[in-house]
């Protein structure tokens, strides 16, 4: 009998990170995949993933709209709430074997609050690692609640065994993004036209020629000062005179902040050097990353696939604090001169030499393996004997 594996994206950042993996799921011989979309990753203001999975030939089971987006750090524990209760539910009539989530996102904790308590065995993808604000404490209360550990780096497996963690069930398998990311490295032709297939809204430009990106999100202990950050990158962007790709932010407190931002400079700024998008296909996305001259943000595609993809990036901030990196980052303070420095260093030194930190390009059969083969037992599980083989 097939093992049912679950997997529960809530976001559209979580689907570029566990793509490859779905993929690997769901061609393994002993394996079932159940994949259960949540939180953002079903709204479209936010980039839906739906289109996008279904295009590349997934099967939805599931969909639970969960999301409460007022602005405050309320709606998130309200939005956990909510999804907690759905899924539970749902879980009781799908019945899957493991529950799969991902990474550090708080609607995550839904999740693994949920599989623990129903004693389903849950495995928990990019455990142990570190970076600021909200999310160390979120990513180690799953690593805490997971029975299954499939984690990116070195550093990361041996984060998670001081935990406390069963060293049998940890499993370093680096992180799939790369595996899409490695395809990239060696086919980077930008063979797609961003506005005419991804609309957007902005100024047009020709891709061809030099560009930077931008991704920027809330800092959620810092969201007060959320318009401020992002009025300080805006000012950046448009001194530096360069055409920009700039991506809406995650639903976040203080997301609504700098929507707000944003819309209000678009409106007063309609001649401006800058097209915004919503969200891309992963492999699209990547191509149109390892083309720029610079990622510009606070986003874990620039210490993660932008390693691998040599991209110059500017981190702006505190929010990826800890995290591991390559020579590739430039770390930046929250105003336009240090920015704007910043990424003319960066854009002058062009791109670096490609880093593997996070991956090889095997990442979602490592995972696929682990889940079909893994041994544990829970109090309604105790059949499960299989070894994983080394």
């Amino acid at each position: 009998m097939k093992r049912k594996i679950c997997v529960v994206i809530t976001a559209r950042a979580s689907y570029s990170r566990i793509k490859t993996a779905l993929k690997a799921i769901q061609q393994h011989p002993d394996l079932e995949l159940q994949l259960v979309l949540s939180g953002s990753a079903l709204l479209e203001k936010y980039g839906s993933v739906v289109n996008h999975m279904l295009n590349d030939g997934f099967k939805i089971t599931a969909r639970l709209s969960n999301v409460l987006e007022n602005g405050g750090p309320a709606d998130s524990v309200k939005t956990v709430g909510l999804a907690s209760i759905e899924l539970s539910t749902l879980f009781e009539t799908i019945k899957p074997d493991i529950i799969v989530t991902i990474a550090d996102r708080y609607e995550t904790m839904a999740t693994a609050v949920a599989a623990a308590y129903m004693n389903i065995p849950l495995a928990h993808i990019q455990g142990g690692e570190i970076t600021g604000n909200i999310d160390d404490k979120v990513r180690n209360a799953i690593t805490q609640l997971a029975d299954i550990h499939l984690v990116a780096t070195d550093t990361a497996k041996q984060r998670v065994l001081k935990m406390g963690a069963d060293a049998d069930h940890v499993y370093k398998v680096g992180c799939p993004s790369i595996d899409i990311a490695m395809d990239i490295l060696h086919d980077s032709t930008l063979d797609f036209d961003p506005f005419e297939q991804y609309g957007g809204v902005g100024k047009i430009f020709d891709p061809q020629k030099k560009y930077i990106v931008v991704m920027q999100h809330s800092v959620t202990t810092e969201y007060v000062s959320a318009a401020f950050q992002t009025a300080e990158t805006l000012r950046a962007i448009e001194n530096l005179g360069i055409n920009t790709f700039w991506f809406w932010p995650n639903p976040d407190a203080g997301t609504e902040t700098i929507a707000k931002t944003l819309r209000t400079y678009r409106e007063m700024n309609p001649d401006t050097n800058i097209h915004f998008f919503k969200n891309m296909n992963p492999r699209h996305f990547l191509k149109l990353l390892k083309n720029a001259n610079c990622l510009v943000g606070n986003s874990s595609v620039g210490l993660r696939e932008c390693s691998l993809l040599g991209v110059p990036v500017v981190n702006i901030g505190s929010r990826q604090n800890g995290r591991e990196r390559g020579n590739n980052v430039l770390d930046a303070g929250y105003d336009f001169t240090s920015i704007t420095n910043a990424v003319q260093i960066q854009i002058r030194h062009g791109h670096y030499e490609p880093n593997p930190i996070y991956g090889t390009g095997n990442s979602g059969k490592k995972i696929a393996f682990a889940l079909a083969n893994t041994s544990l037992a829970t109090s309604d599980k105790p059949e499960w004997t299989t070894s994983l083989a080394s």
